[in-house]
């Protein structure tokens, strides 16, 4: 790895640091109440969720008259949250910090229900604002998505709101909310089923009219020469990714982390959408239950933002609010020394966390990287064009290569592909994660064959070139520690075109050691690797005594 800073971790002053913490968050949002558990490693730092509950109540229902919270609803919203409670202390969750949105913003009773709540339940619920909820979204996404250094702009929308986000990895510049939302527009907006023509005229130009003021405020923060990507969240967004995903691939992604989808395409969703019934909608493949009655306002609002913000194309992130409160909890209690240290290695901590996860031996796997990285370096421009985006894959690949062990020594490198695959690898994309997988996959055994069903089914000629070869790269590697007992400190490699020959020279870490099992597995796996670059590989043992690289 380089370059790569690793958040530290402090224990509060008054209390001492734990193994694992498990906290749970709770999002009252207009459409639905949510929580998630999660358990923190304090070594990395990161958390995964352990839990997810969900309860479609619809606090944004208020009475038309009065505005007021529906007694109902109010009833619907404490048992759910009883039941939430239940499942944290099952799980054995040290607190639970919970929020309200904009329907309980709102309401003239919004606090006394909250009152209620922690009456007859115990559970102090935070009322916050339109901002502080669009900067919390922002933390929850920085916690699951790379930003490289480069501004993002961020859109969630709500029940009852819509926030737009312009950030980076150092901090939020524009934060803002907008009273428009796929549950309240719905009820405001649509009376008709399907939608008559004048009501969705009036459906989009209302919106677009709401969302010019946010819009303007992101924009005029926008510095010369910047065309920030578009990330979207929560489950509007969310739905509509996985509608495009099964309609345009027939596969179900794993993770909806990095999909993308088009304007393009999103126009003529709407346009479908809009020529539905509510009951024609919810029979759409991938449309959860009760979501059909307000996704299409969902959609117009997504659909105009990037109308107005001039956006191509958007990128889903799975993590939002409910993760933005964790990371807050994280960082006002002092287990992040700040939010852009954590932020700065989201990938990294990610493939540790799994690493760690299925008892991976860091140390050797480490040493594997190590030698992968310099192995794809010492042959760029020569044997191979990949880049830094291709060798961070590589690293992962390296990190992760024998965490099959996890569940049997027999065929663990396909172990290996189903682990990763299956993993929760945050900052990653759909197709990087099935490419790591792949280079796990094949770190040993037989190479990658058009007949693997896996091996083809998500990638394209370019990226199933890139597995054989970096795998080819990674069998090496793996060869390099064969006892994994850092027998060797260096590789040096020498290329001659001429001769179509590469000469590996080996130096031992110790000057006595003569690395015959390292110098027998190269030999044994060298094969792949000289097929696939078309080249004779030759590795000898140097005595020289040489500084070493790692």
């Amino acid at each position: 790895m380089q370059n790569l800073v690793s958040a530290s971790w402090e224990s509060s002053a008054t209390q001492p640091p734990k193994q694992h913490r498990i906290i749970a968050a709770i999002d009252l949002g207009t459409n639905s109440l949510h929580m998630v558990v999660v358990k923190i490693d304090p070594t990395l730092p990161a958390f995964s969720i352990i839990a997810r509950e969900k309860e479609t109540v619809r606090l944004g229902d208020r009475n038309l008259t009065t505005g007021e919270l529906k007694p109902e609803i109010v009833k619907k919203a404490i048992a759910a949250l009883g039941r939430f409670q239940e499942v944290a202390k099952t799980i054995n969750a040290e607190t639970i910090i919970a929020v309200a949105t904009s329907a309980v913003r709102e309401a003239p009773n919004g606090k006394d229900f909250l009152h209620r709540v922690e009456k007859e339940l115990g559970l102090s619920v935070d009322l916050i604002s339109g901002q502080e909820e669009a900067r919390r979204i922002y933390l929850g996404v920085l916690s699951g998505m790379e930003f490289h250094n480069q501004p993002h702009t961020i859109i969630d929308i709500g029940g009852g709101s819509t926030e737009l986000i312009l950030g980076d990895s150092h901090e939020p510049r524009t934060l803002t909310s907008t009273k428009v939302g796929a549950v309240r527009l719905t009820s405001e907006l649509i009376t008709t089923d399907p939608i008559s023509n004048t009501e969705f005229v009036y459906l989009q130009s209302y919106t677009r009219g709401m969302l010019e003021r946010s819009v303007d405020e992101v924009l005029a923060n926008f510095q010369f020469g910047e065309s920030p990507r578009l990330v979207g969240t929560s489950g509007t967004i969310e739905t509509l990714a996985m509608i495009h995903a099964r309609e345009k691939s027939g596969v179900i992604p794993s993770t909806l982390n990095g999909y993308q989808f088009s304007l393009k395409d999103l126009r003529e969703l709407v346009n479908r959408l809009r020529k539905l019934s509510n009951s024609e909608k919810s029979a759409i493949p991938g449309m959860p239950d009760k979501r059909s009655e307000v996704i299409l306002a969902g959609a117009v609002i997504l659909q105009e933002a990037m109308i107005l913000l001039g956006s191509e194309s958007i990128a889903i992130c799975e993590r939002s609010l409910r993760e933005g409160v964790i990371v807050d909890w994280m960082l006002t209690h002092g287990l992040i020394e700040d939010k852009l240290r954590y932020q700065g290695s989201v990938r990294e901590r990610n493939v540790l966390k799994l690493a760690n996860k299925y008892h991976v031996n860091l140390e050797y796997s480490d040493r594997v990287a190590k030698f992968a990285e310099s192995l794809f370096d010492q042959t760029q421009g020569t044997l191979h064009h990949w880049g830094s985006d291709e060798r961070q894959l590589l690293w992962a690949a390296a990190i992760l290569h024998n965490c099959g062990h996890y569940v049997s020594h027999s065929s663990h490198h396909k172990h290996s592909y189903y682990l990763i695959r299956n993993g929760e690898l945050l900052g990653y994309t759909e197709t990087e994660i099935e490419i790591i997988a792949n280079l796990a996959r094949y770190h040993r055994k037989s190479p990658p064959k058009k007949k693997h069903e896996i091996y083809q089914s998500m990638l394209t000629k370019e990226q199933c070139q890139m597995v054989s070869q970096l795998s080819a790269i990674l069998r090496l590697a793996v060869a390099l520690d064969r006892r994994q007992i850092g027998a060797i400190s260096q590789v040096q490699c020498e290329y001659y075109q001429q001769l179509r020959q590469v000469n590996l020279l080996i130096f031992p870490s110790q000057p006595d050691d003569d690395c015959a099992l390292e110098l027998w597995s190269l030999d044994y796996k060298k094969g792949v690797f000289e097929e696939e670059f078309g080249v004779k590989l030759v590795a000898t043992l140097e005595k020289s005594n040489v500084a070493k690289l790692f």
